[in-house]
C-alpha cells in the first residue's frame, strides 16, 4: 500500500512539474498573432512579407513568433531587436536552422565547401577557421595576387576586342566571368567561364540553384508532406547538382594552363 502511495506521489509530482514547466515556457514565448491549424500563420505572409512583418510588428511588437506550417520562426523587426539575436546573444542564435530539401540535395546536406548551411559546431567552426588561414588569410591574398592580375588582363582584352570590333558588352556579364574565373580558380586551380558558352551556362547554374534555394517548398514547412515531392523539388535539385557537377568535371578535363 505504502509503494502504491510513492509512486503516485512520484508521478503527480513529475506530471505537476511539467504542467507548470510547460506554463513558465510558454510565457517566456515572444508574443504571437492567432494562427490556424496545420498551416500556423502561412496566410498572413504574401510575396512581400518584410511588409508583412511590419505591419504584424505593430501589432505584436519588434520581436514575435511565428509558425511557417508546422516551423517556428521568431521575426526581429527593428535593428536594437536584430543587434540583440545577431551581437548580443550570438553564441545562443549561432546554429542553423533546420535544412530544407534544396538545401541538403544541393549543399550535399552540408559537407561540401559550402559550409554557410551546417548546423553550427565542430564542422562549421573546422570549415571556417580552413577558408580564413587556407584562403583568405593575408598570405593566401599575395599568392594568389597572379591570378587576379590575369583574369583582370583577360577581362580588359575581352571588353577592349568587344569595343573594337563594335559589338555590345553586358558588364554584368563579364564581371561575373571575371569572379567566377577567380574564385574557381583559387578554390579549384580551374577556370569555370573559359568562353561565352561556358560562362552562360555557369550563369544559369548560379541562376537556377539560388532560385531552387528561395523558392517556396510546402513540404519543407507542413511535416506530413515530407515524404511527399509535391511541386517536383526532388527532380529539379537531381537535374540541376548532375548539371553542375558535369559541368566541372568537364571544365576540369578541357582547360589547360
Amino acid at each position: 500500500m505504502a509503494y502504491q502511495v510513492l509512486v503516485i506521489c512520484v508521478v503527480s509530482s513529475i506530471v505537476f512539474a511539467y504542467i507548470v514547466w510547460r506554463k513558465e515556457r510558454k510565457k517566456k514565448l515572444p508574443p504571437s498573432p492567432k494562427g490556424l491549424p496545420i498551416i500556423g500563420h502561412l496566410h498572413l505572409v504574401s510575396p512581400i512579407p518584410h511588409q508583412d512583418f511590419y505591419k504584424l510588428s505593430l501589432r505584436h511588437g519588434p520581436i514575435m513568433q511565428l509558425f511557417l506550417g508546422s516551423v517556428p520562426c521568431v521575426v526581429a523587426s527593428t535593428a536594437e531587436a536584430a543587434k540583440e539575436f545577431l551581437k548580443t546573444h550570438e553564441i545562443n542564435f549561432s546554429n542553423r536552422p533546420g535544412q530544407n530539401v534544396a538545401v541538403k540535395g544541393l549543399a550535399y546536406d552540408s559537407q561540401d565547401f559550402l559550409f554557410a548551411f551546417a548546423p553550427f559546431g565542430p564542422y562549421w567552426k573546422f570549415m571556417k577557421k580552413l577558408c580564413m588561414s587556407e584562403l583568405l588569410s593575408g598570405r593566401m591574398m599575395d599568392q594568389f595576387l597572379p591570378v587576379r592580375q590575369q583574369e583582370t588582363k583577360r577581362f580588359i582584352s575581352r571588353v577592349f576586342r568587344k569595343g573594337v570590333a563594335g559589338e555590345p558588352v553586358d558588364f554584368g556579364d563579364e564581371l561575373m566571368t571575371l569572379s567566377n574565373n577567380v574564385v574557381s580558380r583559387m578554390t579549384l586551380s580551374q577556370k569555370t567561364s573559359d568562353n561565352d558558352n561556358q560562362a552562360e551556362e555557369m550563369k544559369k547554374l548560379v541562376s537556377d540553384i539560388a532560385e531552387l534555394m528561395g523558392k517556396f517548398n510546402v513540404s519543407d514547412f507542413i511535416w506530413y508532406l515530407k515524404p511527399f515531392d509535391l511541386q517536383g523539388f526532388n527532380k529539379k535539385i537531381k537535374e540541376t547538382r548532375d548539371r553542375f557537377e558535369s559541368f566541372f568535371f568537364l571544365s576540369s578535363t578541357n582547360v589547360n594552363y
